[in-house]
């Protein structure tokens, strides 16, 4: 197998692993704590774990023929995915409405400052790998998957802006309108799933 070929399914794999570490702390925590931003941050990265096996899949399937056409597989993910990320969005705003309306205030969000600068920093380096990768194959698969990247970290600063806006104020709104950030987010990653899904888009966000 191509050297550079190799990097991109280790890179994915390391998406993929992440995003499960991440998802599984930032919800046992998010709940522990309370905190709306932080738990719709964890789910939102088990609905990227299937963003990430759609990808592996598609990686085979251009090492194997070179074929640039998402197959019934790939096309199947994209439809949970983006099914995923629409109820994410439609919950989070939910739950960030009836918080504010009760004034409901998280324990403490200090897991999310540390887990939304992990995420940075992993995001960051998974950008830039991906994006020399990408060129080394000249594969606008690729190249399109390292800056949908760019959304999950995104995702990240929201998390760290409200968990050390809250810490910093003590205001309980502020976990709520990163929610709402976050759902935001999640809608527009649920619609480029689906268009992709339609073979409109190259791919949809990669966490």
């Amino acid at each position: 197998m191509n050297k550079n070929y190799k990097t991109a399914f280790l890179l994915t794999y390391i998406t993929i692993g992440y995003n499960i570490l991440e998802g599984l702390i930032s919800v046992v925590w998010g709940i522990q704590d309370e905190t709306l931003s932080l738990l719709g941050f964890g789910i939102d990265s088990f609905v990227e774990v299937l963003s990430g096996i759609g990808l592996l899949h598609m990686l085979l399937r251009i090492k194997n023929n070179n074929g640039q056409t998402s197959d019934k597989f790939e096309r199947t993910a994209l439809r949970i995915t983006g099914a995923g990320f629409y109820i994410l969005s439609v919950g989070l705003i939910a739950g960030s409405i009836i918080n504010i309306y009760t004034g409901h205030k998280p324990e403490t969000t200090i897991v999310g400052i540390i887990i939304s600068v992990i995420s940075i920093i992993t995001m960051s380096v998974l950008i830039y790998n991906k994006t020399e990768v990408g060129k080394a194959l000249q594969s606008e698969a690729i190249i399109a998957d390292a800056n949908c990247t760019r959304t999950c970290l995104y995702l990240s600063i929201i998390l760290l802006a409200a968990s050390a806006g809250y810490e910093l104020t003590g205001i309980g709104g502020i976990d709520s309108i990163g929610a709402a950030a976050i759902a935001w987010f999640s809608y527009r990653e649920g619609r480029e799933a689906f268009e992709k899904a339609k073979g409109n888009l190259i791919c949809s966000c990669g966490h």
